[in-house]
């Protein structure tokens, strides 16, 4: 259920870190701006949070679509409050927070996945190989 454990420089560790509060300040801001929609978004932040850092192996195995889907939600954030606002000092404060986080992200992308391009061929590749031996052994049960 828990992952093996993998060699982290401290670095990583840091960087993890760092990519984990600065969801969860991103988060708390929101969640003391009230209504729905900033609560749904303090809570996706959480659990973003968590999926970042949990050693379960699905998400060890999957992190980098916990890492790109927090760029994308903390982008999809930063372009609803440019569409919709409002303008006020703490939203400035959350979406330096979220550039930050996006900047982050990328680092900690290019140092344990390489290429987003690379990641979907290698995926890609394992599925194929996957359909691959479901057909094989569909066609020997036949």
């Amino acid at each position: 259920m828990f992952a093996s454990r993998t060699a982290l420089r401290p670095s990583d560790v840091a960087l993890r870190a760092l990519i984990v509060g600065l969801a969860l300040a991103t988060g708390y801001i929101h969640s003391t701006l009230g209504g729905l929609l900033f609560t749904l978004n303090a809570i996706g932040y959480a659990v973003a949070a968590v999926a970042i850092a949990v050693p379960l192996m699905l998400a060890v195995r999957f992190r980098w679509v916990v890492r790109l889907g927090l760029i994308g939600y903390a982008a999809t954030t930063i372009i609803g409050w440019a569409i919709q606002g409002p303008y006020f000092t703490t939203a400035y404060v959350a979406k330096a927070i979220e550039v930050a986080l996006i900047v982050a992200i990328a680092i900690d992308f290019a140092r344990h996945d390489g290429s987003p391009v690379d990641v979907i061929r290698r995926e890609l590749a394992t599925f194929g190989s996957f359909v691959a031996r479901v057909r094989g052994t569909a066609a020997a049960g036949a």
